[in-house]
């Protein structure tokens, strides 16, 4: 393990199934990771276009399961013998955590992961809040064997850049934060924008999302992306504003065996 690994792991702050900010989106549901070899550890990430934690009907696959950089990432109908749509939460913690492991910029946590006065004397302009939202990694497991890879972008996030496979514990790339300031309505049922950790717009960041033309079932098979976030984020306070984002960047989990 890395010293950028062993700090994440020593400095997580929550678990991904407690508090505001993912007990729903990461929660409990009636089906969850592919295969029996993955099994309780392992997580199933969905889509609330296609979906509900109750039937995730397509969940985050690795492409043709494909174990290497840049291979592409999609949704693929839930199956229980699916190695493809095998995957672990690598690294959970707080966004503060991961730039204490240097794994996300100092512009990242003031807007995402500020804690007023450490390191940063305010927060996004506000001395009044702290900005700490829940981040974390997701590794491709296929039978549950962790491969080192995770879901992210191989590039500085813009505007429909493709998700894939890419080296876990490098950079923000693979750091998926979840926006919890973002469609409060939608979040306490269970799903929540995710703003990739390398972004560099703090207006409208990139967000994970399903293409607005595509459908899982589509040949050549639809890529995962990053877009901008079709809501308002990171309102202070949290106001009627919010509650504007689309379903295809809105993603639930659960964690178990896929029915």
């Amino acid at each position: 393990m890395s010293i950028k690994s062993k700090a994440l792991a020593t400095a997580a702050a929550l678990t991904l199934v407690s508090g505001a900010g993912m007990a729903g989106a990461l929660s409990a549901g009636t089906a969850s990771a592919a295969t029996p070899s993955c099994g309780d550890s392992c997580v199933n990430i969905f889509s609330h276009q296609f979906g509900t934690h109750r039937s995730p009907n397509y969940v985050v696959d690795v492409l043709r399961q494909g174990e290497k950089v840049n291979q592409p990432v999609i949704l693929f109908r839930t199956a229980d013998f699916d190695p493809a749509e095998d995957w672990t939460v690598s690294f959970q913690g707080t966004t503060a955590d991961f730039y204490a492991a240097g794994l996300v910029s100092a512009a990242v946590a003031l807007h995402y992961g500020c804690v007023v006065n450490d390191p940063f004397p305010d927060c996004y302009g506000q001395t009044t809040f702290n900005v700490n939202d829940p981040a974390f990694e997701i590794e491709y497991a296929p039978f549950g064997v962790d491969s080192g890879l995770c879901m992210g972008v191989a590039a500085t996030a813009i505007q429909e850049e493709g998700v894939t496979l890419q080296p876990c514990g490098v950079s923000g790339k693979t750091v998926w934060i979840a926006d919890i300031f973002d469609s409060p309505a939608t979040l306490f049922n269970g799903y929540v924008p995710l703003i990739n950790g390398s972004d560099t717009n703090f207006s409208t960041p990139y967000v994970l999302t399903y293409p607005s033309s595509g459908f899982p079932t589509n040949m050549p098979r639809p890529e995962l992306e990053v877009d901008n976030i079709t809501g308002f984020s990171q309102g202070f306070p949290p106001g009627p504003e919010l509650g504007t984002v689309q379903d295809n960047q809105l993603w639930g989990a659960d964690f178990g065996v896929l029915n």
